[in-house]
């Protein structure tokens, strides 16, 4: 239900036409077809000789080469029935020709190619026909679609030196509290390091986002409201760490209110991570109170701050990977419950998930080497191994 009242409430961020180097990470607006057919011509998909299969059904073994076909080459025309072309990978089909005899099914010398026993010459073997790749008039890429490095070949093989995709959004990562000492700094017995700003910057830069910056804000109202009214009028999304519950010193929701964010929920049934809130700024700026203990931080982030802004760039939303767990967890949770766990490979092949329960909410040297999280639904029986959860990966 939290994920669902996010989507409801985010704005859709813009699209903008990028240079295609740009376009990595970032979700594609527009359908993208084909410049032309895919491959554009006959292709030879291996290095050999190019034949008539016509010839070699009528007993021919021996043929004479008479040019090579190099890949990138305007295509050679094949002059007889008893003539070869050899031919690179890549290269144009000659014309002519329709089979290529792999380098290693015959032997050549003085210029005359000499098949062995048991060779195969049926038409079109070893060659890619033209258009097989793509269908007229079907999408090579849809709007929707998360750009990786796969789908920018596509694009590149498209010909589009631009492409439509959303407008990245601009992050501030904040974090609250007078305890808070920079890494590097002086500290004192009483004073623990900034460590959540730099694991949500982290995780949202590993997850394409660019452009993210962070900020530290004392426990003091006047100063918090003016940094949050000057980072609202500056960002898309904002990612506070800390000062979201009840305490005195829990300063965010009563300064966010004073600036007109409207709250849309505060508190998940989730362990960890309970506290968590989220709001609309005035102009539709998204605003993730996340709790301030470091396991609930990053759980938070995964599970609800990266999906929503994808979901607001317009990507196609994409089910949680879904894995079994390798061990059991010994107790039922009244409420969701989320568990780091290490992907691990079983005897047959399967993965599964190996939990590595954390010392508590606060215990973020626990995440250390997992690869993400586990979410158990609420239930009074222990979860067994074989239990199937969804996975969310740091």
């Amino acid at each position: 239900m939290a994920r669902a009242s996010i989507d409801a409430r985010l704005a859709r961020l813009p699209a903008e036409s990028r240079p295609l180097i740009e376009c990595l990470g970032r979700v594609l607006r527009e359908d993208v077809y084909a410049e032309r057919d895919n491959p554009p011509f006959d292709r030879v998909c291996m290095d050999g000789v190019a034949i008539r299969s016509e010839a070699f059904g009528g007993g021919l073994r021996r043929f004479t080469v008479e040019a090579t076909q190099a890949a990138g080459a305007p295509a050679l025309t094949l002059s007889g029935s008893d003539r070869a072309i050899e031919v690179m990978t890549g290269a144009m089909m000659p014309r002519g020709s329709d089979c290529v005899i792999p380098l290693e099914e015959y032997e050549i010398s003085a210029g005359t190619v000499s098949l062995k026993e048991g060779v195969s010459a049926v038409p079109y073997r070893n060659v890619q026909r033209r258009g097989t790749d793509s269908a007229p008039g079907v999408p090579l890429l849809k709007a929707g679609m998360l750009i990786g490095p796969p789908e920018m070949g596509v694009l590149a093989s498209a010909g589009k030196a631009q492409a439509s995709v959303s407008r990245q959004p601009s992050f501030m990562v904040l974090s609250t509290g007078d305890e808070l000492i920079e890494p590097g700094q002086p500290i004192e017995e009483h004073q623990v390091r900034r460590s959540n700003a730099y694991a949500v910057v982290g995780g949202l830069r590993k997850n394409g986002f660019s452009t993210v910056d962070d900020d530290h804000i004392s426990d003091s109202e006047a100063m918090m409201r003016g940094r949050l009214a000057r980072h609202l009028a500056e960002r898309d999304v904002l990612v506070l760490s800390g000062g979201v519950s009840k305490g005195k010193f829990d300063l965010v929701p009563k300064v966010l209110k004073a600036l007109d964010v409207e709250e849309v929920f505060y508190q998940v049934a989730q362990r960890p991570g309970m506290p968590m809130w989220f709001g609309i700024g005035p102009t539709g700026q998204a605003v993730f109170g996340l709790p301030g203990n470091p396991v609930s931080t990053l759980m938070c982030l995964m599970r609800y701050v990266v999906p929503a802004i994808h979901f607001a760039m317009g990507a196609h939303p994409v089910p949680p990977e879904r894995i079994a767990l390798a061990a059991p967890v010994k107790r039922g949770r009244p409420m969701a419950a989320f568990v780091p766990v290490c992907i691990q490979h079983e005897p047959d092949g399967r993965r599964a998930a190996m939990p590595r329960m954390p010392n508590g909410s606060g215990d973020f040297l626990a995440l250390a080497g997992t690869d993400g999280f586990v979410e158990l639904p609420p239930r009074e029986e222990p979860y067994p191994v074989g239990f199937v959860a969804e996975l969310y990966r740091w």
